[in-house]
């Protein structure tokens, strides 16, 4: 290590001694009146084929230039390029900046350069010169969609799907792949997640206005992290502007499921200070919506005969209320032309009220030698009431309250003429709270036949049996619990930036550095069970009610009916002994308790090649280490706590990549990688938890697994790019990943105390000798393989007659991705090969019409994604699948005078339902309607 780190001083002191001759070219390329900077510019210097792009504030740098005087000109697609000279003195950096006017008239092709083809002509030019396969989309771009979370942005971008949660988007899937293997990160930081046992972050919590770009990066370079399979997806905040920018919205809209109003609010103010050396920007959010759905859901079963019946059906009903804030600042100070220094910080906090109505109705054979051709018998059936404690915050119902905050520092430097060097240091935290979190449930029972009608729509079927009276129900349970998950990670970075080519008058640029990365999380529930000391609460005939009757969205004849008043439940005094009987219940948190520490170090060499004025080369390698140190409980029976489980272990991964970019033309681009990825297991699959659960022969035992390993990829990508001068592009593209040790659920019904005694040695035995119990542990598979290819267009309509016509635009895009799973077992242990890699969409597509002139907009847009198995279950008849969905929106939008534009917004026009299905599509599981919403406002830009 010593003489590797005096290699590495001798070899940058070389290189700053060597520089002294020459000088540095800096500067910052603007758009004329606005002074917006303009990121993904191409800034050309007339000595052999050198050139650099302008970073996101548009910023740009030429290091080393040999002292003399040179001619320097500016690309970027939709304005005219613009030439300066400049005089290269040694020792010296000369500073350059540059103000660019939009393109009225570029050859043949009109351009009128309206808000839309402004933030157009940003992202598209970013993702042009990007040296990665990447898609960007600018905060104009978000702001033509109808789209109030970044999850409902993304869902735009060609190759991702969102999974929904109350009607809104969620769970990101990139080409197909799930969002364990997928990572997001603000400003090339990761965001943690504030679920508990995975690393998926919460795309609904982060509103669409707070973000100023969004790079969806589907290859990745050395010098980025290297846990994102299927897609890095990067949210860059607003950075400080280069001039005072005051702008404002006021919104308010209607939600008709529930015919409540929907309030939304935002803000931006910055500006420079210190004669232009210190900038800041501060913005914030409010949107405060009232949500909900209505839905039905179902469990199959099937006999011996292998014939299927519905076993439970759930109808529920969801009144939610979701308020999200945010605030985020960004400041800078410009020391010098060579040293500058920057600060950002983002809070977000969205709490979800919930409360859940819902009527469980079990079913029984009612001769199980018979089967489905004996019959069906009322089993029982459930009213549960789901809300919290009447207090002012929690307000009678369950409160997710959720906080995602980022902080980071950093600074760059320009340590001679011939070195560049940034730092960065961070720390952020999530956090998932669920205080005083209450359940009260009433039941009746009834020996009567049930008769099970199927259905001609897509429900469940339709369960017909003379019903108990409501009213006689007995209480069956009071509970209450308080959750609590946080993850935090804080991380260090540092990199280096030289020049170094092996082709003379050609660019080269040799990157290096290293990154930490420490993590922090644990999840700590707790649960009561209670029981009352009178008789007040012994039937729901003697309680407050509240019954749901008349319309319902999956049909009315499934209207949930009658209820305990979620006041009552509020309202209960639980602690007071003299009305309860309080009880510990750990066989609901015990096994999911736990406590993880990761400490990941990388370090990365990134080689940056020119041959010509057509092809370039980036060629590396990173290599990454991770530590992982977890404490699980030992649970014995469900409820009793045997011990802990502490357990560490280590890796290493060796990540090499290749990337070639060909530019025949500068309207044409050709890229071609390879690289490798990984993606680290969820944290509760590692953590050393032990549980058995002793059911006579339905008894299993359930662990986690510490030596899982990471998934290990090797991605293969081939994408062409068409640039119109319009401001748009038709492109099309080819992928391939070979991805080993991916993770997926073993289970093994012959699992004996002699498997147990091998599995965990010196661990207390849980199963007793001579019992055959059944085995589930989250295991490595040995391979899959996932391609697909994807193809978009996004352009102005310029080339049709008349003014009317040429307004119009179009933005399409189309995915498909198949995957072949390796190495997975059923129920007995025999290997499956009839199914796909979990949550790989096969089909996405997304469409939209635009019109537009300086003054009205709108826009119709579609999304739809095909169905896609979600959860592999122990045979065929038991997997999990997520129903195809197809979405409408539209939007429009007019301005008055300079300053102010007034829109109205609708989303899911088809009232599109969440819906999954066992097995097949005739098994549905869930089907939960949202209906549409609407959203009026206006929006103040000074």
């Amino acid at each position: 290590m010593k003489t590797l780190f005096t290699s590495v001083f001798l070899f940058l002191m070389t290189v700053i001694c060597h520089a002294q001759s020459s000088g540095v070219i800096s500067g910052k390329i603007l758009e004329k009146g606005s002074k917006a900077s303009l990121p993904g510019a191409t800034v050309r210097l007339n000595m052999g084929n050198r050139y650099t792009i302008s970073d996101q504030t548009g910023n740009y740098e030429f290091l080393n230039v040999p002292a003399g005087n040179y001619e320097i000109e500016v690309i970027y697609m939709g304005y005219q390029p613009e030439t300066q000279q400049v005089t290269v003195r040694a020792g010296e950096n000369t500073a350059m900046d540059f103000t660019l006017d939009d393109a009225s008239v570029t050859m043949d092709e009109v351009v009128i350069m309206g808000d839309r083809l402004r933030g157009q002509a940003r992202a598209l030019n970013q993702q042009k010169n990007k040296a990665n396969i990447t898609n960007i989309i600018s905060s104009d771009q978000v702001g033509r969609f109808p789209d109030a979370n970044i999850g409902d942005a993304l869902r735009r971008v060609p190759g991702i799907t969102m999974q929904n949660d109350q009607g809104e988007a969620r769970n990101i899937i990139v080409r197909g792949l799930s969002p364990e293997l997928n990572s997001v990160t603000l400003n090339g930081d990761r965001i943690p997640s504030a679920e508990g046992d995975n690393r998926r972050v919460q795309m609904d919590l982060i509103p669409s206005d707070m973000i100023s770009s969004i790079e969806v990066n589907k290859t990745l370079t050395p010098d980025m992290d290297a846990d994102a399979i299927g897609g890095s997806v990067n949210l860059i905040t607003r950075a400080s502007p280069n001039g005072q920018r005051i702008s404002a919205t006021l919104g308010g809209g209607y939600n008709p499921l529930h015919q409540t109003p929907i309030y939304t609010g935002a803000f931006v103010y910055g500006n420079r200070f210190a004669n232009n050396k210190f900038g800041m920007v501060i913005s914030g959010s409010y949107n405060n919506n009232q949500l909900g759905s209505e839905g039905l859901e179902g469990e199959w079963s099937k006999d011996d005969q292998g014939n299927a019946w519905l076993s439970r059906e759930d109808v529920r009903r969801y009144n939610v209320q979701r308020v999200r804030r945010s605030i985020a600042g960004a400041f800078d100070y410009k020391i010098d032309d060579n040293h500058s220094l920057y600060a950002n910080a983002m809070y977000n906090w969205r709490d979800d009220w919930e409360n859940r109505f819902r009527v469980r109705t079990d079913v029984e054979l009612a001769d199980e030698d018979a089967g489905v051709a004996g019959g069906f018998v009322l089993d029982k059936i459930s009213r549960e009431t789901k809300g919290g404690l009447g207090n002012g915050r929690v307000k009678n119902a369950r409160l997710e309250d959720q906080r995602v905050q980022n902080y980071s520092v950093g600074g760059d430097h320009l340590l001679g003429t011939s070195l560049d060097m940034d730092w960065g240091l961070s720390y952020s935290k999530a956090s998932e709270s669920r205080p005083n979190e209450r359940y009260i449930a009433y039941e009746g029972e009834g020996e009567v036949s049930v008769e099970q009608v199927p259905t001609t729509n897509d429900r469940p079927i339709d369960l017909v049996f003379s019903r108990p009276d409501v009213g006689l129900s007995t209480l069956d349970a009071i509970s209450e619990n308080n959750d609590y998950t946080d993850e935090s990670e804080f991380g260090a970075k540092l990199n280096f930036r030289i020049p170094l080519s092996v082709i003379d008058g050609q660019k080269g640029r040799l990157r290096f550095g290293g990154r930490l990365r420490l993590k922090d999380k644990k999840r700590n529930n707790e649960f009561y069970e209670y029981t009352p000391l009178n008789a007040s609460l012994e039937t729901l005939g003697e309680v407050p009610t509240m019954n749901w009757i008349g319309r319902f969205e999956p049909g009315n004849q499934y209207a949930p009916g009658l209820f305990a008043s979620r006041y009552l439940l509020g309202g209960l005094q639980l602690q007071d002994a003299s009305q309860f009987e309080k009880e510990l219940d750990p066989s609901e948190f015990l096994a999911i308790n736990y406590r993880a520490k990761e400490r990941i170090t990388a370090g990365y060499l990134r080689w940056d090649q020119d041959f010509n004025n057509e092809w370039s080369m980036i060629v590396g390698g990173r290599l990454e280490h991770t530590k992982v140190d977890y404490t699980g409980n030992v649970v014995e029976d469900e409820e009793e706590l045997a011990g802990t489980r502490s357990l560490e272990n280590d890796y290493t991964n060796i990540l090499p990549s290749l990337a070639f970019k060909y530019v025949p033309r500068e309207d044409l681009v050709f890229r071609a990688a390879i690289t490798t990825s990984l993606a680290r297991p969820n944290y509760y699959s590692l953590a050393p938890y032990v549980q058995s659960v002793a059911d006579g022969d339905d008894s299993e035992v359930m662990a986690g697994n510490p030596n899982l390993k990471a998934t290990y990829a090797w991605n293969f990508d081939l994408m062409a790019e068409k640039y119109f001068k319009s401001v748009g592009i038709l492109s099309g593209g080819v992928y391939y990943k070979n991805l080993s040790n991916f993770i997926y659920t073993y289970s093994n019904r012959n699992y004996t105390a002699e498997n147990f005694a091998q599995d965990f040695p010196g661990a207390i035995n849980l199963i007793p000798e001579g019992e055959t119990w059944r085995f589930i542990q989250d295991r490595n598979g040995e391979q899959v393989n996932v391609y697909g290819f994807e193809v978009a267009i996004q352009r102005q309509l310029d080339f049709l007659p008349g003014k009317f016509l040429k307004s119009f635009g179009i933005y399409a895009n189309y995915t498909f991705t198949k995957s072949v799973a390796e190495g997975i077992s059923d129920d007995e242990g025999n290997p499956r090969n009839d199914i796909t890699l979990p949550q790989t969409a096969p089909h996405m597509f997304n469409g939209s019409l635009s019109w537009e002139n300086q003054r009205f907009s709108a826009r119709i847009s579609a999304n739809y994604t095909a169905a896609y198995i979600d959860e592999i279950g122990s045979e065929a008849f038991f997997d999990f699948y997520y129903d195809k969905q197809f979405f409408l929106d539209a939007n429009a939008s007019y301005r008055f005078g300079k300053y102010t534009r007034v829109f109205i917004e609708a989303n899911n026009l088809t009232n599109q339902s969440l819906r999954y299905y066992q097995g097949v599509s005739s098994r549905p599981m869930q089907n939960e309607f949202y209906r549409p919403r609407y959203n009026l406002g206006v929006k103040f830009d000074l």
